[in-house]
């Protein structure tokens, strides 16, 4: 248990930031699931859909700091190559 001000409130934010990145992560890899569902499905407009909305949050998370840059474009560019291959 904290014994200081300044640990309790580390503590306490601590705890906020867990509950936050705990939100991301689970969104980063229901998006990410949906892209692939939509593959394995041959439903390329959905896999479109869903790949746009992993491309706007995934670089929104870039902005918030919880993922770099080079990571949010290179699951996005490996779930755009995937979901090109419904076209061939």
């Amino acid at each position: 248990m904290a014994n200081h001000k300044s640990a309790e409130k580390r503590a306490r934010q601590t705890i906020k930031r867990t509950e936050r990145n705990r939100f991301y992560r689970t969104r980063l890899k229901n998006l990410t699931k949906a892209v692939r569902v939509a593959v394995a499905n041959n439903d390329k407009e959905a896999a479109l859909v869903a790949l746009k909305d992993v491309n706007k949050s995934f670089h929104s998370f870039v902005s918030k700091g919880f993922l770099k840059k080079e990571t949010a474009s290179r699951k996005v560019s490996r779930l755009a190559k995937l979901v090109n291959t419904l076209a061939a």
